[in-house]
Formats: structure tokens, sequence, C-alpha cells
């Protein structure tokens, strides 16, 4: 059978495109990807940039290269990733069949913004083929702004084989929170900041330790807030509570997050994790924000649901984590069977393949 070529409209920079692309190269697929975002992704037979940047005007200005690029391609199919950007590339590409992945904020935020964003994303998801999302609210939301294709719940996953608990019990002298996301306003750093200082004043002799991971363009506003609320200064001989990690590789992250007791993930809006679900993969108990897409995984064995944007309800949550470290122990173990049932990426990406198949009329 020859191999499917497959075109991907997205951004190159992201770890979540690069996953996908080696995953569908791994089971034998051409890839090729398109994108304003260029940097080098593993298991692509290209990557071509058309307009870097991220303005608006960008997208629309680029649109005749897209189609004359896809003409020369002649790809099996076309997929974008993220609706209301690398979406329109690929549905006004003049590839058929056209996959359409939404990744959260594309169809839970982005269309509140105005009537001609709402139209657009109409017209894009009203001309794909199949289309996939990553929480059962986004799949409703496809579904909302006049999706008629099937649409289908397929998770990013975690890769379970590498995320894993540590061998030994984690450090009892320490209680270590994890901030995997990226510190940008969605994802609420300053509430974790908040809270964290209310756990401080209210154990002021326990040690704790703030592992903040990820990086953005928040950076030096959340070092001054963290300085405000006295997580930089020393606990006496020891480190600060607060640690600016910032963007570490996998390896890196399965070892802060070895190193974790429970993980925090606290956005305003948000599809499922991956920084969640790798969190928990690795055994960590975790607190998130009360959104659909975390009540999907987040058990009351596993961990605690908080308003967003709320730190004290964060600090509630945390203040009883660390008052009973048994337990934080065993809703770690909870999720890592709830990881390794539900969030395998092999198992996930499994599904993808097979759906890209049944679209392009061959066997799975």
């Amino acid at each position: 059978m020859t191999p499917p070529r497959l075109l991907l409209t997205g951004d190159a920079d992201s770890v979540h495109l690069q996953r996908w692309v080696a995953e569908m190269h791994a089971r034998g697929a051409e890839c090729h990807v398109l994108t304003r975002r260029p940097a080098a992704v593993p298991g692509a037979a290209t990557v071509q940039a058309l307009h870097p940047g991220g303005d608006a005007r960008g997208w629309l200005l680029a649109l005749p290269q897209v189609r004359a690029f896809a003409r020369r391609l002649a790809p099996d199919l076309v997929h974008g990733h993220y609706v209301t950007s690398n979406g329109l590339w690929a549905a006004a590409s003049g590839v058929h069949p056209v996959v359409l992945t939404a990744w959260g904020s594309d169809l839970l935020v982005t269309p509140q913004r105005g009537a001609a964003w709402r139209a657009l994303t109409r017209w894009i998801v009203r001309r794909a083929d199949l289309l996939t999302a990553d929480a059962a609210d986004v799949v409703a939301a496809l579904r909302a702004h006049g999706a008629t294709a099937p649409c289908v719940e397929i998770h990013w996953g975690a890769d379970v084989e590498r995320f894993t608990p540590p061998a030994a019990p984690r450090d009892p002298a320490v209680f270590t929170i994890a901030s995997p996301r990226q510190w940008l306003p969605n994802y609420a750093i300053d509430v974790v900041l908040d809270a964290v200082a209310a756990l401080r004043r209210r154990e002021p002799g326990a040690r704790l330790r703030l592992l903040l991971l990820g990086g953005g363009a928040l950076e030096p506003g959340l070092r001054q807030r963290a300085a405000a609320l006295g997580l930089s200064d020393p606990q006496g001989a020891e480190e600060p509570v607060a640690r600016f990690v910032g963007r570490v590789d996998d390896a890196g992250l399965v070892q802060a997050l070895r190193a974790a007791d429970v993980a925090v993930s606290v956005p305003r809006s948000d599809a499922t994790s991956v920084a969640l679900l790798e969190a928990m993969a690795c055994g960590c108990a975790v607190v998130a924000s009360d959104l659909p897409a975390n009540r999907a995984w987040v058990e009351p064995a596993g961990g605690r649901l908080v308003p967003a944007g709320d730190a004290a309800a964060l600090a509630d949550a945390l203040h009883a984590l660390w008052r009973d470290r048994a337990a934080t122990a065993a809703m770690g173990a909870h999720n890592r069977a709830l990881a390794v049932r539900r969030a395998s990426r092999r198992e996930q990406m499994d599904r993808m393949w097979a759906l890209y198949l049944r679209l392009l009329g061959r066997a799975a």
C-alpha cells in the first residue's frame, strides 16, 4: 500500500503538532507541514513556511500560496490543527478530504469575539469531512457552529511509557507543587502564586516548593508578583518557594512531575490538557479548574476541582492535600491507573490512524 500523503497545517513549533506528526510518520504516513511558525518537525518530509507571524491579515494573504502549494503536493488529505487559523488554510486549500482538529480556545473563546468570527468559524467547520476534538464540550461546540461531518473525540494523550511515577516515595519533608502550564493569561499562573502564598501564611512552618514550568510572555510580571508575595525569598537556609523552571523537554518534565506531590492546572478555559494527563501518568494528585474538560478526568479519588480564578479555593484544596499526604499519594496512584486506562497516546493515535484510513477508503 502506498503510504498516505498528509498535509498538516499547524504551528510547527508546537510540541503537540510535532508529536502528532511523529506518531503518524511512525505508522507509515508521508507528512508535510504548512505553517506560519516554522520549526524543525521530526518525521516531516517537508516543513513549508508561509507569511511567518501571527497577525490575522497574514492568514488571508497566504491563501493563494496555500492553494498553490497544495496543488503541487497533491496530498491524499489535508488536516488543519486549530480551527480559526490553520483550519482556514485547510478548508480553503482545495484539497479533500479535509480534517479539522479543534484545540479548545479556537471554538470556546475566539468565536465570542464577534459575528465575523462566528461566521468564519461556521464557514470553516462546514467544509470538513471529519472533525476531532479532545473534549466533549469542544465536540459539542463544533456541532453548534454548524459541523455536518462526523465529530469524534480524540485525545492528544500522554506517553504513559515515558511519563511514569517515581521508583521511590516522594520526599515527605517537602510538599512539592508543579504548575506545568504556560505563563500566558489564560492559564492564571498569578492565581497559583496567590494560592501558594496563602498556603504559606496558613502553615508558616511547612516546607513548600512550587515548580513553575512552561515558560511564557508573562514571566517578568510573575517574577515581580512572586517577589511581592515573599515566594522568591529563601526559607531560611532552604531554596525559595517559587522556582521559575521554564520550558523543559520531556525528560525535564518527567523529572519535575516525579518530584511533585500535586500538579495544578487552573486555566480560565481549556480542552483536555496534555499537561494534566502527563501529571496524572506520573502519579501526581491534581487540582484543576472546574471546567467541563477537567470534570471528565479529575475524579474525587484523584484530586480536587476549584472555580477558575479563585485563589482562596485553590489554597483550600492545596491545604487539604498538604494535611493528608497519605491521601494525596493515594490520589496519585488512582490517577496513574486512570491515565494508563484512558489516556495512552499510542492508543489515541491508533484510533486517529484508523480514521484517516477509513476516510481514504483504505482498510485499517
